[in-house]
């Protein structure tokens, strides 16, 4: 299509249509020399992106850490030379205030090649501009609506009359892979219950898929179904047409009181001359002979490579560059106007901006009584948040339906509920969607909010798509999980937890903490939220464990190394106990019985490995010395892995299989989480040992 055609059919300028093939043929170059990546979905989508980003989006590109910057999220990851483009076009800076771009032109000759800023998948915190990283189907869609509830959550606690702090809005790209997935379908569930009016997503109904059609698997009317989830749904019968695009984007502008799917029907690869490549354009270079055709489509010198004409960044800069910057200043103006005559105001925004926890956040923290009945650990776990979270105005979470039941809810006063019509509560209703609830909390987190989950530790594996990309991300949210052990009872197995334990400690950079008192859980919030670049799992009891006499055992600070000694004897001991959670109590039993019986023993509580391993060799030698070969360790849990603490000749008294329902007492003795096994098989150890 000729230059002159696209403008009478779209109504783009001459100039604003050599940006949009600006943005088609970086893609389609990148692509083709990398031989790898996806040129179909920016080929069709360029005219859509460059019109909410050069017409619509509120983004300063000289700033892009702008608090109330609008969110942009490729939920269709693959597709992100779209975003690459944009990025570059737009002249976004690596810092605010910089003049260092936060893509090159050099970077995108390196898409995909190791180290640079344009991997196959846009990576948060890897390349400024990108707002989460994506590529897992669904999860950029679903962060979204954390995004948006967590712009609406400041708005309503930081904003002041006339002074709109935080008002922005998100935009997410989808493909009909992200609507196939299931998270997507809980993310938009509750995000048309919340009537989140701040969201957008812009549905690229392509109807190609890897295998072909659409149609080989997807065959459901998406604009019925979400307006039965409660959205505004608009449609734009073909990508080019400017025009439609502007007139959805405005009436999304002008909507109070539902989020909108705009439904954009595109030909993927959109130019490439033969249409049996439109399907290859998704999935891999189109080859020499398809990109000289391609760029012929588009008037652009066919032996020209990452060609950026003049006039383009200019088209940019008049644009999203103008508009954004008189925004920020505008803003600016309502920060200072904000913070005036108000220190505590001024003092709490200049606390959620730097991300720092308030003076004495900590100190209402308990410090809990030996007591030989104790606490469940999600009791305890429930006291010490609410003591948290009555000093750190941005933390909020929820549970997936069991709040009750993992004592997840802030019960303070002024706590109060997230709502569609409150939107500052801060206990959410997740409702029983866990997949959603991971997502969301790390739209959260990616807001700048401390957020957190809540759910059974079982469900954990509904939830690992997202726990694994806040590790990727480096995001310091974190989860509650309760029923942590086989210890739940006559739920049975579809409840007792086996493996998940160490399928967290498996994800680099997450860290799991398994608490055995009520104390060591007081030191693991604080072990979480010392955390800035890392999130955090919590492994709690449904069952009472001892409150342990810190008088008498080791004190529970040392939860903070992972791993401490918690009972020792005089003299080098004979064999080594190691336990996490409510397993800690069979160890102390077997240790003083031992004790007792004049034998040396040491009791190590282990409630995280992640910290225990980022000790210097010195003090994991002094809590494991390493001449002490006697060693028994105890978890209600995979044995897998405890070998390394153990030894390949030492004991493990773990699961093998999966639970049984049943009492719990019964549960214990059968599968041997008795202090009569353990202390037998610290016998064991020790006479192995000697021999």
């Amino acid at each position: 299509m000729s230059g002159a055609d696209t403008v009478a059919r779209t109504g783009l300028s001459e100039t604003e249509t050599l940006a949009v093939n600006t943005i088609r043929t970086l893609a389609i170059d990148a692509v083709q020399r990398a031989n790898s990546g996806h040129p179909g979905a920016p080929m069709a989508l360029a005219p859509v992106a460059y019109t909410l980003w050069n017409r619509y989006l509120r983004y300063d590109p000289a700033h892009p850490h702008w608090p109330n910057r609008d969110r942009f999220v490729l939920s269709a990851g693959h597709a992100s030379m779209l975003l690459y483009g944009l990025l570059h076009l737009a002249e976004v800076a690596e810092k605010d205030g910089g003049n260092a771009p936060a893509i090159s032109l050099d970077d995108i000759k390196k898409f995909r090649q190791l180290d640079s800023r344009t991997p196959g998948h846009p990576e948060y915190h890897f390349t400024t501009g990108v707002e989460t990283t994506t590529g897992p189907l669904g999860q950029g869609v679903a962060n979204s609506v954390g995004m948006a509830m967590g712009g609406r959550f400041l708005g309503e606690r930081l904003n002041k009359t006339d002074l709109p702090l935080f008002d922005y809005n998100v935009y997410a790209i989808c493909s009909d892979g992200d609507l196939m997935e299931g998270v997507a379908s809980e993310a938009a569930s509750i995000a048309g219950h919340l009537r989140l009016a701040n969201l957008c997503w812009i549905y690229d109904n392509n109807t190609i898929t890897i295998e072909g059609h659409t149609e080989l698997a997807f065959g459901e009317e998406v604009a019925t179904r979400f307006l039965a989830y409660g959205w505004q749904v608009l449609r734009v019968a073909d990508a080019n047409d400017v025009h439609a695009i502007a007139a959805a984007l405005e009436t999304f502008l002008q909507s109070s009181d539902r989020p909108t799917i705009i439904i954009v029907n595109s030909i993927i690869g959109y130019g490439a001359p033969t249409k049996q490549n439109t399907a290859k354009a998704h999935s891999d270079a189109l080859g020499p002979d398809e990109v000289k055709g391609a760029k012929r489509a588009y008037g652009w010198p066919e032996d020209s490579e990452f060609l950026v004409p003049e006039g383009v960044k200019e088209v940019f800069r008049d644009g999203i560059g103008k508009r954004g910057a008189a925004l920020y200043d505008q803003w600016q103006g309502f920060l200072t106007a904000a913070k005036q005559g108000d220190p505590e105001h001024a003092e709490a925004l200049d606390a959620f901006f730097e991300g720092r926890l308030p003076e004495g956040w900590d100190k209402d923290i308990p410090v809990f009584e030996a007591d030989a009945k104790g606490l469940a650990t999600r009791e305890s776990s429930g006291k010490v948040l609410n003591a948290i979270a009555k000093h750190v105005p941005f933390l909020l979470g929820g549970s997936a339906d069991l709040a009750p039941s993992n004592k997840s809810n802030l019960t303070f006063e002024g706590a109060g509920s997230l709502t569609p019509f409150e939107p500052g509560g801060r206990n959410i209703h997740f409702g029983v969607r866990e997949h959603a609830m991971g997502s969301i909390v790390n739209g959260l987190g990616l807001s700048g909010l401390r957020a957190y989950g809540a759910t059974f530790l079982v469900f954990a594996d509904y939830m690992r798509p997202p726990i694994r990309l806040s590790a990727l991300m480096e995001l310091p949210i974190f989860h509650i999980f309760t029923h942590d052990s086989i210890g739940v009872g006559e739920d049975g197995p579809t409840h007792q937890p086996v493996e998940q334990l160490l399928s967290l400690r498996c994800i680099p950079g997450l860290v799991t903490l398994r608490p055995a008192d009520a104390n060591e859980v007081a030191e693991a919030y604080r072990v979480i939220f010392s955390l800035r670049n890392q999130p955090a799992v919590l492994a709690l009891s449904r069952q009472p464990l001892p409150t342990l006499d810190r008088s008498k055992y080791g004190q529970a600070s040392g939860t903070a190394k992972g791993g401490y000694v918690l009972a020792d004897s005089e003299g080098a001991p004979e064999v080594i106990l190691i336990g996490t959670g409510s397993e800690v109590q069979l160890c102390v039993g077997a240790y003083e019985a031992l004790k007792a019986e004049g034998v040396r023993a040491r009791v190590v509580s282990m409630p995280s490995w992640d910290l225990f391993e980022r000790q210097d060799e010195a003090y994991r030698n002094s809590v494991l010395p390493p001449e002490v070969l006697a060693r028994v360790a105890v978890e209600q849990g995979s044995v897998i892995g405890w070998d390394r603490y153990t030894g390949s000749a030492g004991a493990i008294v773990g699961m093998h299989t999966f639970g049984a329902s049943a009492p719990i007492k019964d549960l214990l003795t059968k599968f041997g989480f008795t202090p009569d096994k353990v202390l037998q098989a610290a016998r064991d150890q020790i006479a192995k040992h000697k021999k």
